[in-house]
């Protein structure tokens, strides 16, 4: 690396006049001046470019709601009625789950309702963490054995063994359901252009709609119950598995394709026998991710009948019973850590020596298959006798939440004076005049604007992607609510980056204080996201505070995380450049380090975003008015087209976001010089 010396003070002054003199630098000048004019002096002329006229509305909600109801009420396939079947497919997935509901959960039942009779219980809960801790030790060792038996205990001496168990049997049908699905769609993309093309902007859809607004379709569809829960589940989960599916198929080295077509396989040959095994690896990650977003779902799976821990925890979201819903919150972390580190280490398994060898005893063959199944057997003949061996007694049952409701108590008693000064300072003098500047913007400036920051990023094509995408919020009748959105989701984002990259740049150099962070944001990451909204309901009640509170909360992690990445990857030479040429620890910083790891930093902040608006239709419960409520007044109502249009706008914003800041983090690395080294 070159280091040239100081360049002379009047040269400031040049850099900036040569700036001036680019034409994209001239032309933002240009359109921000003509933006606040018309902003300042247009509305008595233009009146409908400030509030969009309800006759020129595009009637979308409305077409989707009619469509749903000729779907369900005239819609046939040859001779079945379409909502028949629905009403099938719901029908076969209640099979499989009805099978591990019982043996983990209800027993084996005669009857229905409260005249059911149990024939046959489920597995007692010694039987369950046996079995867990033997796929422990099977998978790795002894340490990840102890890890994934000990949150099975968890679940059972704090009360939550029943609810765990629901949770647990939607899970195990709802993640191969999934895994499935992802991994044909996605070899069906790799295999031809055109369905890649049109998987690639319906994933885009997929990941970025809020879930409550296919709720909705789904609950219609399907019914009210575990089954449309899990359905929801699949459709949430599914898209990282096409992706990953994708992505490690492309990837697979070009001489295992060639050795393939050397021995003359076929197509189908080619995908199963060579392709998938050898991006195996890859696609485990697809499955794990499969996995954690399955957990991530069950609180608002809840919401349409699915029942265990995500029910606990909205249960007592609604009683404000802060106690009760982050001990069941813990609870599905407790789960998705067991799960989490259970599907790693298969992943990353080697298989045994004598695997596949028929000579040797069956003992030795499938020792824990044998011993677990021998103590099923065990605990269930003594469980007859025994009810502790069954069934944790409720007696023996520890609990957290009076410690949870005392501490929320507490800082209300002593604290109460100072949160609501710095509550009443924030609102008044921050966000309530963000939220007028924004909502007072005309949106064919907005539009303009976007589509002039999409030209100079990527091109014609990503400007008409953003001027389409702001001119749909607007002609569907929900600019408004789109731009309390913008205020809510960019003041969160704004103060979450403001907290977490210091805090990145902090662990980025210190391994000790690496290593806390990466649990405490891991922890962040996995708790439900509507354990969030307990605490700061409790502590500063129902509002846009509340709910900004929240989603800071929820969507710090990938700030810290991206900036502490980026900063350790820089390359040390590039360091030791300039120590060597007298940079203080500050110049290593500013001039080195983050200018290096700004497209890093960028990118983190592009998941915060996402997170942010994720969270927002959670919020919608604490008395928000944007998208999120649209979305939550949609579902409570059954009112298909409100529900998907008001989904669409939120993932619009969340498309214009991801595809700007991904283009500047791109124009940034190859300005930088770090997509070459990237390639090499």
């Amino acid at each position: 690396m070159t280091l040239t010396s100081p360049a002379p003070r009047h040269s400031g002054s040049s850099h900036w006049v040569g700036r001036l003199r680019r034409p994209m630098t001239i032309m933002w000048i240009v359109a921000l001046c003509a933006g606040i004019a018309f902003w300042q002096f247009a509305k008595p002329y233009v009146p409908w470019a400030f509030k969009y006229p309800k006759k020129w509305q595009l009637p979308l909600k409305r077409q989707i709601t009619d469509f749903m109801t000729w779907l369900l009420d005239e819609a046939t396939l040859g001779p079945i009625a379409f909502v028949d079947l629905t009403r099938g497919i719901s029908w076969l997935i209640d099979i499989p789950y009805s099978i591990a509901s019982s043996v983990l959960a209800t027993g084996f039942l005669k009857g229905q309702g409260s005249d059911a009779i149990q024939v046959l219980p489920p597995l007692s809960w010694i039987a369950v963490v046996v079995i867990v801790v033997a796929m422990g030790r099977y998978a790795r060792d002894w340490k990840l054995a102890a890890l994934v038996g000990g949150c099975f205990c968890y679940l059972a001496v704090f009360g939550q063994w029943q609810s765990a168990m629901v949770t647990l049997s939607s899970i195990l049908i709802a993640v191969p359901l999934g895994i499935t699905g992802g991994l044909l769609a996605g070899i069906a993309a790799h295999r031809w252009t055109l369905v890649q093309r049109i998987v690639t902007p319906i994933l885009d859809l997929m990941q970025t709609v809020p879930v409550f607004a296919y709720l909705v379709p789904i609950l219609v569809l399907f019914g009210f119950g575990p089954v449309a829960a899990m359905i929801a589940t699949i459709v949430y989960a599914m898209p990282p598995m096409v992706r990953i599916t994708m992505l490690a198929l492309k990837q697979v080295p070009s001489d295992v394709v060639d050795l393939g077509q050397m021995v003359g396989c076929s197509r189908r040959q080619m995908t199963w026998k060579v392709l998938v095994p050898s991006a195996a690896a890859s696609l485990m990650v697809g499955v794990n991710q499969v996995i954690m977003l399955s957990l991530n779902m069950v609180i608002i799976a809840s919401m349409i009948g699915a029942g265990g821990l995500g029910f606990d925890v909205l249960a007592s979201l609604r009683r404000l019973d802060i106690g009760a819903g982050i001990e069941a919150g813990v609870a599905i972390v407790v789960l998705a850590i067991a799960l989490d580190r259970l599907s790693q280490a298969f992943a990353d398994r080697e298989p045994p020596p004598h695997a596949g060898t028929k000579s040797l005893p069956v003992l030795q063959r499938h020792p824990y298959l044998i011993a677990c199944s021998a103590i099923v057997i065990l605990t269930g003949l003594a469980g007859l006798a025994l009810s502790w061996i069954q069934t944790w007694p409720d007696a023996w049952a520890l609990t957290t939440g009076t410690f949870w409701s005392e501490v929320v108590r507490y800082i209300n008693i002593n604290y109460f004076d100072q949160l609501e000064a710095v509550k009443t300072f924030l609102l008044l003098n921050v966000m309530i005049p963000f939220k007028r500047f924004l909502i007072s913007l005309p949106w064919p400036v907005v539009a303009g604007l976007l589509g002039l920051a999409g030209w100079s990023l990527g091109g014609w094509r990503l400007a008409s992607l953003c001027t389409a995408l702001t001119i749909f919020i607007a002609v569907v009748g929900l600019w408004t609510k789109a731009m309390v959105t913008v205020y809510l989701c960019g003041i969160s984002v704004l103060i979450a980056c403001m907290i977490g990259i210091p805090i990145g740049i902090l662990a980025a150099s210190r391994d000790r204080v690496w290593r806390g962070v990466q649990l405490v944001i891991d922890t962040l990451q996995t708790l439900p996201s509507f354990v969030y909204l307990m605490p700061v309901v409790m502590l500063f009640r129902v509002g846009d505070f509340t709910a900004m509170i929240a989603v800071i909360a929820y969507a710090l992690a990938p700030a810290v995380r991206y900036t502490a990445l980026g900063l350790r990857k820089v390359d040390p030479q590039l360091i030791e450049a300039g120590i060597a040429a007298g940079c203080t620890q500050g110049q290593l910083l500013r001039k080195i380090k983050l200018k290096l790891a700004l497209p890093e930093i960028l990118l983190g902040i592009n998941q915060t975003i996402m997170l942010a608006l994720s969270m927002l239709v959670i919020t919608a419960l604490v008395g928000t008015r944007e998208l999120g409520q649209e979305v939550y007044i949609a579902l409570t109502k059954a009112h298909t087209g409100r529900g998907i249009v008001a989904g669409l706008c939120v993932a619009f914003i969340a498309i214009i976001a991801d595809r700007l800041i991904t283009a500047s983090a791109s124009r940034m690395k190859a300005r930088l010089g770090l997509s070459q080294q990237e390639s090499m």
